[in-house]
């Protein structure tokens, strides 16, 4: 099978690309696959990771018994990797199985540095000139404090790895602080080359290489258009990384070899047609017999997030068998489990029913840190919080991204569209948020505002968040109210 040298070079053709041109028992999958047909195929799989036991990547258990796994290109085990980390696994899988055997699982970040600025507003920050997209699917290691972009500040030395939009961003599926003073590490794809100056930009990240070892590149050298990793200690006095080691990362396409599987997620940076795009670096198709999931072959476009599993054919293309498109990410929920259905992979927090699949992420942030946890591990009156979005085909239901256990906590949150304006008291996902005296509202730019003016700014549609003790099933008393973009 013909693949890039590294999973980071397989992100940074995200940009390049762009540039140039429900199963159950969390860990089904999404779709119901066909029937098995004997057929052992090898291929390879790209995604953060779900869950572990095995690790599950696209609703796929990886077994990783004799896999050789790596860390930045380091050996590791399984125990270090992380849920959310984006990972590329080798393997090998029998067509309509959900288990695979991987042969090598490897992990690389997409950034190591400084956070030099943060946009609570837009919900990103910057590191190293790369924009992070912080939203529903960003998993947070347990010293940010609280798990939100509100426990990350400017100077704090951060690791993220994601996934990368059309525009070189990173939408980011993990966050993890480390101590300063380490080694600046930064993957993206070359522009603005000035071989006379030694420099090169990767995205708003001036690489000075004039002092660099050059590590594996053609011939010609480095040129624009080519994935690459730098490597520095430090920064110069205009910001610039002064890398100590530059490392070409493969070719401009990644490709299997005919009838290798393939299964990505991630987004669509290069779209002609519904028969011709790109995600995550690899040429999709599709025809008549590809199934897709939570919308249709009109709903596909630049930087719409997908997952794609298919084959490869002779010309190096990915032809879907399925593709599932990735809905958005506006619900949060933070509250005591009100019953469990393990039979659907289901929950109810807050009245609301909480859909899980096999692309759900979950992580025990409890002193307990059971790994996997399922839903089956859950029970009436663990406190959970919970991203996701409203399942299309059926209002009022969320489909979690990410579902953590915690320590409990005396008060509930919510996040959602409003659907009912009655003051003082509004409706989201059928929980009746009531305010009173003792209620703090705030507006878009977390600035106070009165009662009275977010009642004539909150309409049915509105996004707002709120937080306060849970009166019953379906009633919050809110201590906080925020009107959000």
């Amino acid at each position: 099978m013909n693949t890039l040298k590294s999973l980071p070079a397989l992100l940074a053709l995200l940009a390049l690309a762009a540039c140039g041109g429900g199963g159950g028992g969390n860990g089904g999958p999404i779709i119901n696959p066909p029937p098995s047909d004997g057929i052992v195929r090898t291929g390879m799989a790209v995604g953060p990771i779900a869950s572990f036991g095995s690790v599950v990547v696209n609703g796929i258990h990886y077994e990783t018994d004799d896999a050789v796994i790596t860390i930045d290109g380091e050996p590791a085990t399984q125990d270090d990797l992380r849920v959310g980390q984006v990972v590329r696994i080798v393997a090998e899988l029998e067509d309509g199985e959900t288990t695979g055997t991987a042969s090598s699982v490897d992990f690389d970040d997409n950034v190591e540095g400084p956070i030099a600025s943060i946009d609570l507003a837009a919900g990103s920050f910057v590191v190293l000139g790369q924009t992070v997209l912080v939203g529903a699917s960003t998993s947070f290691d347990d010293d940010i404090s609280p798990r939100s972009l509100e426990g990350l500040a400017p100077g704090d030395f951060v690791e993220v790895s994601g996934l990368v939009r059309a525009d070189g961003s990173i939408d980011a599926t993990r966050i993890e602080r480390n101590a300063g003073g380490g080694e600046l590490e930064v993957h993206g794809v070359v522009s603005s080359l000035d071989t006379a100056n030694q420099r090169f930009n990767l995205n708003d990240l001036v690489v000075d290489y004039s002092a660099a070892q050059l590590d594996d590149f053609p011939a010609g050298g480095i040129a624009d258009g080519q994935p690459v990793e730098a490597k520095g200690t430090a920064l110069d006095g205009n910001g610039a990384l002064v890398a100590t080691e530059v490392e070409f990362e493969g070719s401009t396409l990644v490709t299997g070899d005919e009838d290798d599987f393939g299964e990505f997620e991630g987004f669509i940076t290069r779209f002609v047609s519904a028969t011709d795009f790109d995600v995550a670096g690899v040429p999709v198709t599709t025809n008549a017999s590809t199934v897709f999931e939570d919308g249709t072959a009109a709903d596909l476009a630049l930087n719409v997030k997908v997952e794609v599993e298919g084959v490869f054919d002779a010309e190096g293309r990915l032809v879907a068998d399925e593709v599932d498109i990735k809905l958005g990410g506006d619900i949060e929920i933070a509250g005591f489990i009100d019953a469990v259905d393990a039979a659907s992979d289901s929950i109810t927090v807050l009245g609301i029913t909480i859909e899980t699949d096999a692309l759900t992420r979950f992580e025990d942030k409890t002193d307990a840190r059971v790994s996997p946890l399922t839903i089956a591990d859950l029970a009436v009156g663990d406190y959970v919080e919970l991203r996701g979005a409203e399942a299309p085909a059926n209002s009022g239901t969320v489909r979690a991204a990410l579902l953590e256990r915690d320590d409990a906590d005396d008060e509930s949150e919510l996040r959602g569209f409003v659907t009912a304006v009655a003051a003082p008291t509004i409706t989201i996902l059928g929980v009746t948020i009531q305010t009173d005296g003792a209620t703090e509202f705030e507006d878009e730019n977390d600035q106070p505002i009165s009662q009275a003016e977010f009642f004539s700014r909150a309409a049915a549609g509105s996004l707002v968040k709120v937080s306060g003790a849970e009166t019953s099933d379906t009633t919050i008393l809110a201590e906080e109210v925020e009107l959000e973009d």
